[in-house]
């Protein structure tokens, strides 16, 4: 069995990380290389930093801050937030992201999935998801939870799988930030449904939350990202319940 992954989410505004609920009234939560460092050292697996206002304008920008914290890090990062193009990835690659994240972009250019797999390979290609249920359905939304789309989670994963993606990073919009715990049930859905790896995101308050990700939702990584930035759980610690719990995680 593949060890289970721990993934603190920096949530990146004007070169800050910030946290919000359900995906609004944001509040600052630090430096997001010295958290990353942080992380880094404390355990968890991989990070995600995202880049929740990009624009063509802040481009330079990210690519400075990833450059910053490739120096820093000994553990994989992916990076998202704007990625269009090949040209992107490309610099995100280039400037010492293992992988890349898209989301707008793929929704309304599914094409771009399968230029990015095939150029860089899948591998280092993450497809998130932001979704809420609506009418009993869970669907797709946009722009942070500000647009909804026509098309319903299971059957956009699908495709995303289909057209390339290496990895999906599902975040309820219902769940996030309110630490009430993550959406298992769509989550072991989509990790049944799947060949690929399923990231869990939003909704994590306790470390059951972790053990309940793995467990119930079937999910191979779990994100969280305001429990670790104001040290309401500590990755070593949660990392100690998980194994005491019998899950399969890396030291």
């Amino acid at each position: 069995m593949l060890a289970k992954r721990i993934i603190p989410c920096l949530d990146i505004k004007d070169g800050r990380t910030v946290k919000g609920v359900n995906f609004v009234n944001l509040r600052d939560a630090g430096d997001p290389v010295e958290l990353g460092q942080l992380y880094s050292q404390e355990g968890a697996d991989e990070l995600v930093f995202l880049d929740i206002t990009a624009t063509n304008e802040k481009r330079k920008t990210l690519k400075a801050l990833v450059l910053k914290i490739a120096k820093h890090l000994d553990i994989p990062f992916t990076v998202g937030g704007g990625i269009r193009s090949i040209e992107d990835v490309a610099s995100m690659l280039e400037s010492g992201a293992d992988k890349v994240s898209i989301n707008s972009a793929a929704v309304k250019n599914p094409q771009l999935i399968n230029e990015l797999s095939k150029h860089f390979g899948s591998q280092c290609i993450v497809v998130a998801i932001d979704a809420r249920q609506t009418n009993n359905e869970w669907m797709v939304h946009l722009n942070g939870g500000r647009v909804p789309t026509d098309k319903e989670l299971l059957s956009w994963a699908k495709e995303c799988v289909d057209r390339g993606a290496g990895e999906i990073l599902f975040t309820s919009m219902d769940n996030d930030g309110t630490k009430a715990g993550f959406a298992n049930t769509i989550t072991a859905q989509l990790s049944d449904t799947l060949d690929i790896p399923i990231i869990a995101s939003g909704g994590a308050g306790t470390m059951e939350h972790f053990y309940e990700a793995f467990t119930k939702g079937k999910a191979d990584a779990a994100l969280a990202a305001s429990i670790f930035h104001f040290k309401e759980i500590g990755i070593p610690d949660l990392k100690k319940y998980l194994k005491n719990e019998g899950i399969v995680i890396r030291s």
